[in-house]
């Protein structure tokens, strides 16, 4: 960014006001809560989290310095509009694998084969387990998804991204309605809590692990080889009658 385009020091500072201003409005919204899901509280939390990024983004801008706290999720999640006292609830789970080991996951695929139908082993091409596909669905059919969750390394999977939504409903649905489609018409309003896991939330600081590691290496080095000191100073003068 140019200084030209550079926020004041005046600009940051009454930002910084902004978060103080924010930050009592909401511990005076949690302490008057009529209950958990409180839409004065929601409003409170959503006018410090836009505060508290303004501010984090003018320190920035300004003193190339940042804040020490985050509040995730505010970006994408609108304000929460759902009844204040829900008499349903939605559970909606994403969890994203790698397969990086085919083989141990159809070897894990197969013993459940074995387990339930002995005589149906070493049938080949013919059993489930003979492809990923299919030795993916013995495997989700045989284990909860949470427990392949804990297990997935014995699995052959990898973990990838994961995020979990509680929305809140007013009646809960008639059984089959949503089967064919469980995540169309979600709500964001309605969201009660999201939790998100990503790689990409520890970028920044396994990047700046790395670095220090890198440094520190070279300065081990430099001990080793005793780079700082002057070469010339271990060199004998030439005898000049040799």
């Amino acid at each position: 960014m140019s200084d030209a385009a550079q926020p004041t020091a005046a600009e940051v500072r009454a930002a910084a006001e902004a978060v103080k201003t924010a930050l009592d409005r909401h511990l005076a919204a949690v302490e008057r809560r009529s209950g958990e899901d409180d839409p004065a509280v929601y409003e409170a939390f959503n006018e410090l989290a836009a505060a508290a990024e303004e501010y984090d983004e003018l320190l920035y801008d300004r003193y190339d310095e940042v804040t020490p706290f985050e509040i995730p999720g505010t970006e994408d999640m609108p304000p929460y509009t759902g009844p204040e006292e829900p008499s349903a609830l939605s559970v909606l789970i994403r969890r994203d694998y790698t397969v990086v080991e085919p083989q141990r996951l159809r070897a894990q695929a197969q013993r459940v084969e074995a387990a339930d139908e002995p005589s149906a082993v070493g049938v080949g091409d013919d059993a489930a387990s003979a492809t990923v596909h299919g030795a993916l669905g013995v495997l989700f059919g045989e284990f909860e998804a949470d427990e392949i969750a804990s297990r997935h390394k014995e699995f052959g999977l990898e973990e990838g991204d994961s995020t979990l939504w509680v929305t809140a409903g007013d009646d809960t649905a008639d059984p089959g309605e949503w089967l064919e489609a469980p995540f169309e018409n979600v709500d964001p309003q309605r969201v009660v809590c999201r939790f998100d896991v990503s790689a990409v939330f520890d970028e920044d600081e396994d990047d700046a692990e790395d670095e220090d590691d890198a440094e520190g290496d070279v300065e081990e080095l430099d001990d080793e080889l005793d780079l700082d000191e002057d070469p010339d100073d271990e060199l004998e003068p030439l005898d000049a009658d040799r």
